[in-house]
């Protein structure tokens, strides 16, 4: 196993330092968390089940984000998978803005970031192709 701690892994260090966190957070508590950050009422066995799926979602692609960092023969795959999850996280947001109208400031700052990842991760893939 190569670890590459470095620049070329800065895109998925970064964002299993960000998935990690919002990871629990939809996950662990959603009734008590998420009615403090979003107007939603988390009230249903069933809602609080999608909240824990979301949780070990982003905990699985955090999983593999950090074995592309400790394996190098994982690290494109990793790299796609990021562009891919952040990608479609944004898109889907933007969907939704035009749908749905103005999201708050959160998810406004969660799209900005979620493109700068996508950027970020598809420039690192063109630059450090192996």
């Amino acid at each position: 196993m190569n670890v590459y701690i470095n620049k070329k892994n800065l895109h998925l260090i970064l964002s299993a330092i960000i998935l990690i966190p919002a990871s629990l957070l939809y996950g662990l508590y959603p009734e008590e968390a998420l009615p403090r950050l979003f107007e939603v009422d988390i009230a249903s066995v069933d809602l609080r089940n999608i909240f824990r799926a979301i949780m070990f979602l982003y905990l699985g692609i955090a999983g593999i984000l950090v074995l592309g960092v400790l394996t190098s023969d994982y690290w494109k795959f990793a790299t796609l998978l990021l562009i891919v999850f952040m990608g479609s996280l944004a898109l889907g947001r933007v969907i939704s803005y035009f749908i749905d109208g103005k999201p708050s400031l959160l998810f406004i700052l969660g799209l900005f970031g979620e493109l700068i990842l996508a950027v970020f991760s598809y420039r690192q893939l063109r630059h450090f192709k192996a």
